[in-house]
């Protein structure tokens, strides 16, 4: 049995609404039978009238009540109007409190607090009633064991309805906190969403930004490689043509020769660094390597590659963006540094990798570096640049004399 006054109890649910109708026909059926024990024909009479009202009252019920607000008037009618029937009918047979027991079940439902446990008690006069033989009460012994059933019915009405209150309070506690983490979250699922299409836009822009530095880059060693070696490879030829010694001529079309074997390996040099083919079949440890030693043989300058860490695969684009970096650091050391040796040092930490590149060359004053570094968009000023767009540095120690040190950090993103 549902305790009195839980909000659990709503009448307008299958099969909880066949509840009422239960009660009444269960009422009315042992009544019936017992008619001739506590009912003239008149009482019969007018008790199957009251019946047939109740019935009336619940269908009304079964329609109108779900879908209400709580404690609305209407409910609150019925609630009285149910009680009167019930208590008429016990009057008129004390059986009929099965029905009347309807008033402990949902008065917390329909009623406010106050008038819950006016309901309840008002309930426990009609239980105490049939209880005690039946109403009206008889005699003094009848009054009696009224009075202490009335006691045991109201304490009991009142003790489980303000249980039944409190679970009440708590379930619409946790019905408002269920539903402000429902809001909460369908906020955080909208931010999500902002966020990946934020996401998405600044992907967008970095691969344009990328897409830019390239044209930048490869227009500045054209400019600076490729056209210089055509320019002077004119002036040789030219030279030859206009010179009438054979061996002078010849020793022209020799620089010459020389000029554009140079000139083609720049010309490879630049096309190959437009995109990172080297990640395609290698992870970015052994397109290093290669990098290194490929760099080593076509130089002559002993060239070192070690890995530290823990060797995990790298986002597509820090994988791209730190062997860019390398690239653009090696080649400043081929034409600038006149090393010896120098050492490649990929380090994988917790929450970034590291790119260390060392030379024992001639070095130089960072603070006096041209300012087409950084204009033109390559060289120190365009490592700087990849490295920075991806939430990266790149740190340069050097001193005249005294070699070069370039290290590059940028953020361990895992790929996918």
């Amino acid at each position: 049995m549902a305790q009195p006054g839980t909000a659990a109890t709503n009448w307008g649910e299958p099969p909880v609404r066949w509840i009422p109708y239960v009660m009444l026909g269960l009422a009315a059926l042992i009544s019936a039978l017992t008619s001739g024990i506590f009912m003239t024909r008149g009482d019969t009479y007018a008790a199957g009238a009251l019946v047939v009202a109740a019935l009336a009252l619940h269908l009304w019920w079964s329609r109108t009540g779900p879908g209400l607000p709580e404690f609305d008037v209407r409910g609150r009618a019925y609630y009285v109007v149910r009680f009167a029937l019930g208590f008429a009918l016990t009057w008129l047979n004390p059986f009929f409190a099965i029905y009347a027991a309807l008033g402990y079940f949902d008065s917390g439902n329909l009623l406010p607090r106050r008038l819950m446990y006016a309901g309840l008690l008002a309930t426990a006069v009609t239980m105490a009633g049939s209880q005690s033989g039946g109403l009206p009460i008889k005699d003094g012994t009848q009054w009696v064991a009224f009075a202490a059933l009335y006691v045991v019915n109201a304490s009991l009405s009142l003790v489980f309805g303000a249980i039944g209150a409190r679970e009440a309070e708590n379930t619409k506690a946790k019905a408002v906190t269920i539903a402000e983490l429902e809001r909460t979250n369908a906020r955080l699922e909208q931010a999500m969403e902002l966020n990946a299409e934020l996401n998405a836009r600044l992907l967008v822009q970095a691969r344009e930004a990328g897409v830019n530095d390239e044209r930048r880059r490869l227009a500045a060693e054209i400019h600076d490689t490729l056209a210089q070696g055509l320019a002077g490879i004119i002036t040789q030829l030219q030279a030859a043509t206009d010179s009438a010694d054979a061996a002078t001529a010849r020793d022209h079309v020799e620089r010459a020769a020389a000029l554009a074997r140079h000139s083609l390996g720049e010309a490879r040099r630049s096309v190959q660094n437009l995109s990172p083919g080297a990640l395609e079949h290698h992870t970015l440890p052994e397109a290093l390597k290669n990098l290194v030693t490929t760099w080593s043989a076509s130089t002559g300058v002993r060239a070192d590659f070690t890995v530290t860490g823990t060797v995990e695969p790298l986002h597509d684009e820090v994988e791209a963006t730190v062997l860019r970096i390398a690239q653009e650091t090696l080649a400043n050391a081929e034409r600038h540094a006149e090393a010896t040796r120098v050492g490649v040092t990929l380090s994988y930490m917790d929450d970034e990798v590291s790119l260390d590149v060392r030379d024992d060359g001639i070095g130089f004053d960072p603070l006096t570096l041209p300012r087409r570094e950084t204009a033109r968009g390559f060289g120190l000023g365009g490592m700087r640049a990849r490295a920075e767009r991806i939430a990266g540095t790149v740190a340069v120690e050097s001193e005249p004399g005294r070699g070069t040190a370039i290290s590059a950090r940028v953020p361990l993103v895992r790929h996918g």
